[in-house]
């Protein structure tokens, strides 16, 4: 498999466009690998490196496995790629079943980091965070509250992951 190194503030519009229907994110704790879709990140420059931020609520097995190890890909559709692995990914545990392997997917050696990235979703961002931050509830405006959050659900921490690598898996 090749890899084509992209610039990521180039691509940086497709990234973000391919949120509102979602992206993965990928974490790996051991042997465990576990994939989760996500709709809320952003894209930019903090303390002068490339960051993604990814928003991942406390209560997912993803955010566990990320304060397990602090590495993480991002993993962008691009073209034609499975449609229904987003909503599976998103909708099942990684505490219960391999997800990566019920969904059909392929990991992808990585470059830099210790977790792959996925070649159904090839454009991939290597992420080391760096920085992490939960929500205050309190600090959220009603309607943010009231759309977005539940006792049930909980709060999302932010992590902010310095992109060390970017690149479009090509076969």
């Amino acid at each position: 498999m090749k890899k084509q190194k992209i610039d990521i503030f180039r691509c940086a519009g497709d990234i973000i466009s391919a949120l509102r229907p979602g992206i993965l994110i990928t974490t790996k704790v051991g042997d465990k690998l576990n994939s989760m879709t996500i709709g809320w990140g952003t894209l930019g420059v903090v303390w002068e490196k490339p960051i993604f931020i990814a928003y991942v609520r406390t209560c997912r097995f993803t955010h566990e496995m990320l304060h397990g190890n602090g590495e993480f890909t991002i993993n962008v559709p691009v073209g034609d790629f499975p449609r229904k692995a987003l909503g599976f990914l998103g909708s099942k545990s990684g505490r219960d079943m391999d997800k990566i392997s019920a969904a059909g997917l392929t990991p992808v050696e990585p470059n830099v980091i210790g977790v792959p990235g996925l070649k159904e979703f090839p454009l991939t961002l290597e992420c080391r965070v760096i920085y992490r931050q939960t929500q205050d509830e309190a600090l959220l405006g009603d309607e943010e509250k009231s759309q977005f959050y539940s006792v049930e659900k909980g709060p999302h921490t932010a992590f902010y992951g310095e992109i060390v690598d970017a690149y479009l898996i090509e076969e």
